[in-house]
């Protein structure tokens, strides 16, 4: 019976080493490779996230989405076999997650990776999309522009968000995305390679924030 129980133990403390992993993913694209780290405590998107990089659902996928000085997008599967001056962005997988939205602790610096989503009118709960994510490339916000962010964030949140000093601070030293604070899910951010995603993000795009020329994602891979 007590070999049982110290088996049990052992067994519990496997368990939870194992889920307290932290995972890195590379991503290998046309203009040079970056690396993102996932927080574990955004669990469902972490672990979403592991398995469509391991199932190679990004590998070949375009970055679809790019707009200077704020954020580039990817993970529409179409666009694998993406055609001139056609708009992408609609297709995913079909599923979306719950919001994991863990404020301030985690938010849209500089290099924060977090999912995209529907907007609020058909999507009151924030839930994230279950492929589509974006890497946040904003500029330094002046602390002059912070109150009228606030206000926004505010408005938009139904007064449950208000931009912590520190964090102002942060947005103004480092840059990043103070509007979208507490309405998307972090889920990670870039630790290597941010000089890649700012060379993706100043690239020429047409009217629809599509890159003229396809910038791919080759491939993603988790650093075991």
């Amino acid at each position: 019976m007590k070999h049982a129980s110290i088996l049990a133990a052992l067994l519990l403390l496997i368990a939870h080493t194992a889920s307290a992993q932290t995972f890195h993913v590379r991503f290998t694209t046309d203009k040079g490779a970056f690396t993102v780290v996932l927080y574990d405590d955004t669990p469902q998107h972490r672990d979403n996230f592991v398995r469509l990089v391991r199932e190679g659902y990004y590998d070949g996928t375009l970055f679809h989405r790019v707009i200077k000085n704020f954020m580039v997008q990817a993970g529409d599967s179409s666009t694998r076999h993406a055609v001139p001056d056609a708009v992408y962005g609609d297709r995913d997988v079909p599923y979306t997650l719950p919001a994991e939205i863990v404020y301030p602790l985690h938010y849209h610096h500089r290099g924060a990776l977090a999912a995209a989503r529907e907007g609020d009118e058909t999507n009151p709960e924030r839930r994230s999309s279950g492929a589509q994510f974006y890497v946040v490339t904003g500029a330094r916000v002046p602390s002059s522009r912070m109150s009228e962010i606030r206000a926004y964030v505010s408005r938009m949140t139904r007064g449950e968000v208000n931009i912590p000093g520190a964090l102002a601070r942060d947005y103004a030293e480092r840059g990043g995305a103070p509007h979208l604070d507490g309405q998307y899910t972090v889920f990670g951010e870039v630790t290597e390679g941010m000089e890649v995603v700012e060379a993706i993000s100043t690239v020429a795009t047409d009217r629809y924030d599509r890159p003229r020329t396809d910038l791919h994602i080759l491939h993603a891979e988790v650093l075991e």
